[in-house]
């Protein structure tokens, strides 16, 4: 048997990520009813809403739903909304093109009567494609204005980040540690995530706990078992620091962001590895260390 084929649920989920991608290469500009998806000029303030009202819904139909992404950057940051703004971020009249959310696998077979209940409709071409379904759903906004993404127990891009016993930590998004985790795991990282890093380290305190803080004990120890991991999220942070400095943005937050940047970097350094991750460092760079993921799948 071909080596192509040694490993069937690897080529498996290649195949479909790949029909993942050449479905998001069409953009999904008509959702069920064949109306234009138009994101030009929606309120930043309805997507928050409208998540809002999607996770508040899912809570009262037992389903543990939460926001991911930049609009969960943003709902944890309102106050640094002009950081954002000076950092270019927000440029433009729409802020946010779609809502990210995650949820357990074993809710999934309850999302589409929930979704329904809320106005939205299953993309038609995701619907009508299993495997693709199985692993990521699509609804489309009850306007026909842009679409909720919907997660499985993980997020499985360029590293994964596990959110399985995790959803319970924060409400209505994420936790911060798992949001830096989902933004510093992207080995071909664009400068919108290091921004949006940049923003949620501002508003936040980084120390052992998941209140209202970024946890480092957290990060440190999921990172210990993974050189990968642990490698692309240090080579990140560095580079979050060092084009921190070339931002026109005053000077009391660069040095703040800084400061706790090297307190995470500190953290993640001193906590004891893995036995795996100590002999996977051993070969560090001379072996890939993390999966290529198309920029159309990314959260």
């Amino acid at each position: 048997m071909s080596s192509r084929f040694s490993n069937p649920l690897r080529f498996a989920s290649k195949l479909v990520v790949h029909a993942w991608g050449e479905m998001l290469s069409l953009k999904f500009h008509h959702h069920a009813s064949s109306a234009p998806i138009m994101t030009d000029a929606i309120p930043s303030e309805y997507f928050i809403t409208e998540a809002k009202r999607l996770v508040d819904g899912a809570s009262s139909n037992s389903i543990p739903m939460r926001i991911l992404g930049a609009l969960a950057v943003r709902i944890h940051s309102p106050e640094f909304v002009d950081l954002h703004h000076q950092l270019g971020r927000l440029a433009g009249s729409t802020e946010f093109t779609d809502i990210d959310v995650i949820t357990y696998n074993d809710t999934r077979d309850k999302l589409e009567r929930f979704f329904g209940s809320m106005g939205y409709n299953p993309e038609p071409r995701v619907r009508k494609t299993p495997a693709i379904w199985a692993y990521r759903q699509m609804y489309i906004e009850p306007k026909g204005q842009f679409h909720v993404d919907v997660f499985f127990d993980t997020l499985e891009m360029s590293h994964t980040v596990d959110f399985r016993n995790r959803l319970e930590v924060d409400y209505p998004t994420i936790s911060l540690a798992d949001l830096l985790l989902e933004k510093m795991q992207i080995h071909h990282i664009n400068e919108k995530d290091i921004k949006d890093t940049i923003v949620l380290i501002r508003a936040h305190q980084v120390g052992d706990t998941d209140k209202e803080c970024i946890n480092q004990s957290y990060i440190a120890r999921v990172l210990s078992g993974d050189w990968g991991f642990y490698h692309t999220v240090s080579l990140n942070l560095a580079k979050t620091k060092l084009l921190l400095q070339e931002y026109n943005v005053p000077d009391k937050d660069k040095i703040d962001v800084e400061a706790k940047i090297q307190q995470l970097l500190d953290r993640m350094e001193k906590e004891p590895k893995s036995m795996k991750f100590n002999m996977r460092a051993k070969v560090g760079e001379k072996k890939k260390w993390y999966n290529d993921v198309d920029e159309t799948i990314r959260a």
